[in-house]
């Protein structure tokens, strides 16, 4: 693989998370830039790789997925070579953002994750974003494992349903 086209698919995953206000996954990036066969899965992790060591992007993980956001460095990085995404690719990413954009934005602005509490207990926290502002977050004390991940594994289907339970019962 040249050299060209590592930079490339660096500057398409920097391209992809500056035409979002919310962070993607390494799934969502990989999912676009594999299905349009741009690139092998190992030359995909490379450049992700490659750009959070050089501080073009930062990682965050929430319940075993990782999250991407463009730096102000990355930013950078995109506007001085911008011009080497062609008009086709870039069409392609806003062409994959206008049919999953409701999708991409849902699987990280509704998520859910544990961690231990209290001898045998954990406590699950459920969170609702709206662009980057916090609309819920609750936090709930289970007494075992099982129950915390059901509870995180449900929150993604159930969230807005509860959420506007919640609404209701406090405005009446």
């Amino acid at each position: 693989m040249s050299d060209n086209h590592l930079t490339l698919y660096k500057l398409i995953i920097l391209f992809m998370l500056d035409r979002v206000d919310f962070p993607l996954t390494t799934s969502q990036l990989s999912q676009f830039i594999l299905d349009k066969g741009y690139t092998n899965y190992f030359s995909f992790q490379q450049a992700l790789n490659e750009l959070e060591d050089a501080g073009f992007i930062r990682s965050e993980l929430i319940r075993n997925t990782t999250q991407f956001h463009l730096t102000p460095e990355g930013k950078e990085a995109l506007d001085l070579f911008d011009y080497k995404i062609s008009q086709a690719i870039k069409d392609d990413v806003y062409a994959y953002f206008q049919a999953e954009k409701i999708n991409l934005r849902n699987e990280v602005e509704i998520y859910a994750t544990y961690y231990p509490a209290k001898r045998d207990e954990y406590t699950v926290q459920c969170t609702i974003l709206e662009r980057k502002e916090t609309l819920l977050d609750i936090k709930i004390n289970v007494p075992s494992l099982d129950q915390a991940t059901m509870i995180c594994d449900s929150w993604q289907e159930k969230s807005n349903d509860i959420y506007d339970y919640l609404v209701r019962q406090l405005w009446n």
